[in-house]
């Protein structure tokens, strides 16, 4: 029996001597075939989510992932197409599924962070994209966005550390350096918040395509100093960059309103409301200035939505977890 036993063990051993290179080259030929089969079928997802097919990106990764359920890549893409389409919690579901089978790299924390700021958990917005940036610090838009949420948290200080960061690595992102000096000027630092003002729209005078931000910033920092002709000048040119901000329109009454020239404000709250109907604050401002005016009729219309229109900005406020 031991002889027997002997016998087999060397005929094994022959077997897989003269017959595995052959068959470990096949079976390794296959599964690259197959990595690179799969390796296409995703890139060809993520390639349709990018260019905002978004439900045929969908199908496929979730159709992949009906005999892949262990991919974490497959995974990771799925929740980077679900944040696209603003379904954050079930784009967090698919990233913590996916972090069971694989490590999320730099990009995939970014994504999970920024499902958070969608659902105005800044804290946790705020951890992983520290920890994005820790895995790529030279990720300008990751800076950015970790900045973004700093300011929301009203860290100040770490906000302008976070743009700085990123402007560094991009020396003239005018939309970090107009956060910047928003951050200064929720310091106290009104000099350093005009500078980088200043700098930001001066790096896009050329541009054919301009940012409102430094431009309406400014403005309403010189509205806030009492500057109401320079406020004016700066509200308009930003009219011009953003026609469709209901901002810009919001800021530019109340200068005229400053000013005393009730129908002006009127006009451009109306405009602001055109825009953004669904916000009290709008409302209640156009039915005072109608009250100036005497449109007591108009002013109780507006008055009245603008109640309500807080009564359910407050049952619908989202709460944070």
């Amino acid at each position: 029996m031991l002889r027997r036993g002997i016998i087999c063990h060397f005929a094994i051993a022959a077997c897989l001597t003269s017959v595995s290179p052959a068959r470990a080259q096949n079976v390794g030929d296959a599964a690259k075939q197959t990595q690179q089969v799969a390796g296409d079928l995703l890139r060809s997802a993520r390639t349709l989510a990018d260019a905002g097919d978004l439900e045929k990106a969908r199908t496929i990764v979730a159709e992949y992932l009906g005999s892949h359920a262990d991919s974490g890549e497959a995974h990771f893409l799925l929740g980077y197409i679900l944040f696209k389409q603003q379904k954050s919690s079930e784009s967090l579901a698919a990233y913590t599924e996916g972090a069971k089978h694989a490590t999320p790299g730099s990009e995939d924390l970014k994504v999970v962070a920024l499902n958070y700021v969608l659902l105005g958990d800044y804290a946790s917005a705020d951890h992983w994209l520290t920890r994005s940036v820790e895995f790529d610090p030279r990720d300008t838009q990751a800076w950015y966005y970790l900045g973004r949420t700093k300011y929301n948290e009203n860290r100040f200080e770490e906000a302008v550390r976070a743009f700085e960061e990123c402007l560094k690595l991009d020396p003239r992102n005018v939309k970090a350096e107009d956060n910047l000096g928003l951050s200064y000027q929720a310091l106290g630092r009104t000099d350093d918040a005009i500078a980088t003002y200043r700098n930001a729209m001066a790096w896009q005078e050329h541009a054919l395509e301009k940012n409102v931000g430094p431009v309406l910033n400014m403005g309403i920092l010189q509205l806030e100093q009492n500057k109401i002709s320079d406020a004016v000048a700066l509200l308009l040119q930003a009219e011009v960059i953003a026609p469709n901000d209901s901002r810009t329109h919001e800021q530019l009454a109340k200068a005229y309103s400053r000013l005393e020239d009730f129908e002006k404000a009127q006009a451009e709250l109306e405009k602001a409301v055109q825009l953004d109907p669904n916000r009290s604050s709008l409302r209640f401002m156009l039915g005072q200035i109608y009250r100036k005016r005497g449109l007591m009729d108009k002013a109780r219309i507006e008055l009245d939505k603008g109640t309500a229109l807080k009564q359910s900005e407050r049952k619908n406020a989202p709460g944070v977890e």
